[in-house]
């Protein structure tokens, strides 16, 4: 698979989607709303999480937040109280520099903000950028439920800079490396003059709002440089978010493919995108959240079953948790695992450890070796060196939280957490046709 003169049709769509997913979800809440309207116009019906659940079958989605869930069901009588799911996760957040409640400042005649570091970015990576902003607004709105209400906002003008110093005037990062200081080094500039701008006004204006009724906000940095596919060949795409937007992606195009799959089926497919992943998930609609138990179980009482029947559900249940893959980095090979080389375009990534960093056991993987191989990708195993440190994902958090079966796997990807990362083209398709088989297996 990763020979790759020519790639075929279908890679190209689903990277040329992808790339559109990603221009368009500079933000989790933007992520969210991408995903839903690609989940609407397929004929999927969104809840408000204060309705009662529908107790027709049927194709549903629910956000909170920069979290979403979206299942299809087409089970009815008695087997549809406590019929299993096969659910695919993801996360939708991604490290970079976020606004602070106050962040008016002025120093040696520069407007700047300030930022605080969201998740385990690579700072260095935010440097000599272009940055517009993006997320979420909270306004006063006698109409909306606590007279509150939500819109999101984004801006692609290039408004935020981070400037590096010059070399000259700091020799020593040739030989010692780039040091930054997190609250020092990282506020970036938008505007000279010896006072503050107004963000508060700024955001007012952007957003159609007078000041005295923009209450809060959730704003994010995003590079202004679109997805693109690079190399001599077009085999790779590069593009900020990468980690984990290319799951998420990958779990929406899967789960319209299951549901086009002949019915009725002896699972219920669900896809869950989380928010809060790179922080720890601990939040109303993180992985650690009732989120995803709390609908699961909704799905069940709708069909009318009661709580023996939502656990016998849990019991039959497997949880495939998606996040992307290091790949074989070629500068740093010794960095890696050397029985367990990862290639970009290789195929999706079952990720194991032994410590369970991972959720991944013996089960667990055997589910997502037949959903490859009933797919006809080839699987790869990452496996992390025994004298490095292991990352995690939502996968353990959710095992916890259901009981359920859970593997966890990815996508091949370098410069991970970086401003800008890349990953194969021919992987996308391969990955989606992966889950849409662990979604639907034969």
């Amino acid at each position: 698979m990763n020979q790759t003169p020519a790639l075929s049709a279908r890679a190209t769509q689903v990277a040329e989607g992808l790339c559109s997913y990603l221009d368009a979800s500079p933000s989790p809440f933007h992520a969210v709303d991408t995903a839903a309207a690609l989940l609407t116009e397929a004929g999927f019906t969104e809840l408000a999480e204060t309705d009662a659940t529908p107790v027709d079958p049927g194709r549903y989605l629910v956000r909170r937040g920069g979290s979403l869930v979206a299942w299809a069901s087409d089970v009815v009588g008695e087997r549809a109280s406590h019929t299993p799911f096969r659910v695919v996760g993801a996360h939708t957040d991604s490290p970079n520099l976020r606004i602070k409640p106050r962040p008016d400042r002025a120093h040696a005649g520069w407007q700047m903000l300030g930022v605080e570091v969201y998740g385990g970015a690579l700072t260095n990576s935010w440097l000599d950028r272009d940055l517009g902003l993006s997320g979420r607004v909270a306004v006063r709105d006698a109409s909306a439920p606590g007279g509150v209400g939500q819109r999101l906002f984004r801006t692609d003008d290039p408004v935020l800079r981070v400037s590096q110093l010059a070399i000259h005037l700091d020799r020593s990062v040739r030989t010692e490396g780039l040091q930054l200081n997190d609250q020092q080094h990282l506020a970036p500039h938008w505007g000279l003059g010896p006072e503050p701008r107004s963000f508060r006004g700024w955001l007012a204006d952007l957003t159609g709002v007078d000041p005295q009724d923009l209450l809060a906000w959730d704003a994010m940095t995003h590079d202004l440089t679109p997805a693109r596919r690079i190399g001599a060949d077009g085999e790779l795409i590069a593009s900020g978010r990468l980690d984990n937007l290319a799951t998420s992606y990958a779990a929406v195009r899967a789960l319209l493919e299951a549901v086009s799959a002949p019915s009725p089926q002896p699972w219920i497919p669900v896809i869950v995108l989380f928010d809060h992943e790179e922080v720890g998930s601990t939040s109303e609609r993180g992985a650690q959240s009732t989120f995803l138990p709390a609908w699961l179980e909704r799905v069940v009482l709708a069909a009318g079953g009661g709580r023996e029947d939502y656990l016998r559900s849990l019991a039959g249940s497997v949880v495939a948790s998606g996040d992307m893959a290091h790949a074989t980095h070629p500068n740093y090979a010794e960095r890696h695992e050397p029985e367990h080389p990862i290639l970009m375009n290789g195929g999706p990534v079952l990720k194991v450890n032994a410590n369970l960093r991972y959720a991944t056991d013996s089960v667990g993987a055997a589910a997502f070796a037949l959903a490859c191989e009933q797919a006809g990708v080839p699987m790869q195993t990452f496996v992390t060196r025994s004298d490095l440190p292991c990352g995690s994902t939502v996968g353990p958090t959710t095992s916890a939280l259901t009981g359920a079966t859970t593997v966890d796997f990815g996508a091949p990807v370098l410069s991970m957490h970086s401003t800008r990362e890349i990953c194969g083209t021919l992987d996308q398709a391969a990955y989606a046709a992966a889950l849409a088989a662990f979604l639907a297996p034969a």
